[in-house]
């Protein structure tokens, strides 16, 4: 009879997953798929934690992407996200098994073509211009004739060439470069960074302190220029104690900093041309640089980059490998308040408990007992030392021992190959003694061969054969024709040459020939 209560499983072919080994499958199928993307959408809801890592969102009006970008990334942004801004992120998908869900690993953040990239701008600038950083009465007045000038530009490019080229031609002055990157995601920061470092030198100090600033750079698109357009460089062009002439792009680009600064030039010429009133003398001196040095300096480094290149191609992606681990230390980081919490009360319990229990013969009962323990560890950690130190010289001693034969095998070994390289050595000299000769009898046989072949192939041999050469006042006549015109003919045979006298005159057509002529 059949037990009604007896439930026994089916057998099943299908494998048996953990949850590791599935959160796993499903990342590398995400990641696989879909390596690089482009995604368009409104951002929302920003989180900024203090690892300096970004999380936000991606929406429309049907869905939501989670997305993420580390703090290397977003410090090579150029435009970064804010909420309610539609942008075009750029990355790759990937998963957080912590949490079972999938993301973005932006790279990259564009605005969603140019109007939005206006928009906002407008939005900034009004938003600064409430401040009062456009405000005209705060704009200080330009030198006359500053001793020193500080150039805020790219040391590579045109604009340096031709703003010193124009103070050169009007009244050379002291200029001070300060190298910064004129676009892309380093732009903004380096730009603040040299306006605030020439307010910061000293005045009389080792480093002369700038009259007068200069920011410069040249024409380009808007996504160019979008350096100056950042936050950080208006405020610093407004809170500059030194006097600044903006002059970045063309007469017709305008950025932000043209508002803060104290003036604006069309183009890096006019600066320089705003900057000094025409000179009075021209003084050129140019310091020349040690040449091997700085050739030597560059070989270097170029080899040093180029090897520590190939070592890193090797190793995998640090971005790859610390993802995962980032995401989570930033989520164990925004529990860790309320945890820490938890645990304090918890613990403060457990002392109260204790405490209230606690005794003066408890204590002195426990702390006899834990010397007691103590003195019990340390004797057992004397022996344990003590063994280990034996070993340690057992093992060295033997090590010791084989030393030595090695040696003499490794000695004995080099000998012998020795020996066979000076074998090598004598043969290779033999064969290269011997190969001089080889060749010139291979050259003289085919130098015979070849004189032979002439010599067959000669008019002189055709003579021999019954034919005759015949010549007309010199030249090699081939034909009637040209007989008849010559005046002496030679004729050359095998045995040597007959030479016929100079022709008489022709007859008449109606007679024949003179008897005797050859003709």
């Amino acid at each position: 009879m059949t037990d009604l209560f007896e439930d026994t499983p089916a057998p099943s072919n299908s494998p048996e997953f953990t949850v590791s080994e599935l959160a796993g499958a499903v990342k590398k199928v995400i990641e696989g798929e879909f390596g690089l993307v482009r995604v368009r959408g409104e951002v929302g809801r920003i989180s900024r934690p203090a690892s300096g890592h970004l999380y936000f969102a991606l929406k429309d009006d049907r869905a939501s992407l989670d997305a993420v970008s580390w703090k290397g990334q977003v410090a090579k942004m150029q435009v970064r996200p804010e909420e309610g801004m539609e942008v075009i992120a750029t990355g790759r998908m990937t998963t957080f098994p912590g949490q079972s869900k999938y993301q973005l690993i932006v790279d990259d953040v564009a605005p969603a073509g140019a109007g939005a990239l206006m928009a906002m701008l407008e939005k900034r600038k009004a938003a600064l211009g409430l401040e009062g950083l456009f405000d005209p009465a705060r704009k200080k007045p330009i030198p006359y004739l500053p001793h020193v000038i500080g150039v805020v530009t790219s040391p590579s490019g045109a604009v340096i060439r031709d703003i010193l080229h124009r103070l050169r031609d009007r009244f050379p002055r002291h200029v001070l470069i300060w190298p910064v990157a004129v676009q892309g995601q380093n732009c903004a920061a380096e730009v603040a960074a040299a306006i605030k470092g020439f307010n910061a030198l000293t005045p009389g100090g080792p480093i002369p302190r700038p009259d007068l600033i200069i920011v410069a750079r040249g024409g380009g698109s808007l996504e160019d220029l979008w350096g100056f357009n950042e936050e950080i460089v208006v405020r610093a062009a407004a809170a500059s104690q030194i006097p600044l002439i903006s002059a970045v792009g063309h007469e017709t680009d305008t950025t932000l900093i043209d508002y803060a600064s104290d003036l604006r030039a069309p183009t890096p010429t006019a600066a320089a041309e705003l900057a000094v009133p025409v000179r009075l003398d021209l003084i050129a001196t140019l310091d020349a640089l040690t040449a091997r040095q700085s050739r030597g300096i560059a070989q270097t480094l170029q080899r040093r980059d180029q090897r520590l290149r190939d070592l890193t191609r090797a190793l995998p992606r640090l971005e790859t490998l610390l993802a995962t681990p980032r995401q989570r230390l930033d989520t164990a980081g925004q529990r860790l308040g309320g945890a820490l919490g938890m645990a304090a009360s918890k613990k403060r319990g457990t002392y109260a408990h204790i405490a209230s229990r606690l005794r003066p013969e408890a204590l002195l009962t426990l702390i006899a007992r834990r010397r007691e323990a103590l003195n019990n560890t340390q004797l057992r950690l004397n022996d344990r030392t003590t063994r280990a130190t034996e070993r340690k010289h057992a093992s060295f001693d033997k090590w010791a021992s084989r030393l030595a034969p090695a040696l003499t095998r490794l000695i004995g070994d080099s000998a012998r190959k020795t020996n066979e390289g000076h074998a090598k050595l004598a043969l290779l000299d033999t064969r290269l003694q011997a190969a001089p000769a080889r060749r010139f009898a291979a050259l003289t046989q085919r130098l015979d061969a070849l004189d032979r072949t002439r010599t067959t192939l000669g008019y002189t041999e055709t003579l021999q054969r019954g034919y005759a050469v015949v010549r007309g006042d010199g030249n090699v006549i081939t034909n009637k024709a040209a007989a008849e015109k010559s005046q002496t003919l030679e004729i050359e045979f095998a045995d040597g040459r007959l030479s016929l006298g100079p022709r008489p005159a022709k007859k008449p057509k109606s007679g024949g020939p003179e008897q005797g002529s050859l003709f």
